[in-house]
């Protein structure tokens, strides 16, 4: 009766070269799991990566890549040529106090101007400028509020390709990582 239920294996190959095969199999994974925590110069992997496709190395002094924006917040209604906040910010800080609970979550706040001849700074002329000032406003108001720390804000400004025309200061959420 149990010759039923377990049928004669068939000739093949002997049981120990299957354990060996196992074995070295699990070595081979040891030292690919070994070789992966091992601390990593990113940059010369990165340039070895593109030179395997034959892409041009990165320059040395090149910054580091942005983290990937992972959601969004906006503050508009700026008043052409104004830098000061159209509202308060209670909402802006709440979503991103709540935001940064996550360690490793950085705002990325860009200024921008709608590109008219009056959106301009009123000392300067400059449109950079005046995005530059509405996206430090609302830096301003998230860390005095005491809830964002300042060292996870970047400022940045320009033509907000997203809403073009538009006088707004959009928050980025960004996922930094886990520093190492």
């Amino acid at each position: 009766m149990t010759d039923d239920f377990f049928p004669d294996s068939a000739p093949g190959r002997p049981i120990w070269l299957i354990t060996l095969a196992d074995l070295a199999l699990l070595l081979v994974g040891f030292f690919v799991l070994v070789q992966a925590t091992q601390a990593v110069d990113r940059k010369s992997l990165a340039n070895g990566l593109r030179a395997g496709f034959g892409a041009a190395a990165m320059p040395p002094d090149s910054p580091a890549a942005a983290p990937m924006p992972v959601g969004a917040s906006a503050v508009s209604g700026f008043a052409k040529g104004a830098s000061e906040l159209p509202a308060p910010p209670e909402a802006l800080i709440a979503w991103a106090r709540d935001a940064l609970r996550d360690p490793r979550v950085t705002l990325t706040i860009t200024g921008s101007v709608d590109g008219t001849q009056a959106d301009v700074d009123p000392a300067t002329g400059s449109g950079a400028l005046l995005a530059a000032d509405r996206a430090r406003a609302v830096a301003v108001a998230l860390a005095r509020s005491g809830n964002v720390p300042g060292g996870r804000l970047t400022i940045t400004s320009g033509v907000n390709p997203v809403h073009a025309g538009h006088r707004d200061v959009v928050i980025t959420i960004a996922f930094s990582g886990a520093r190492q």
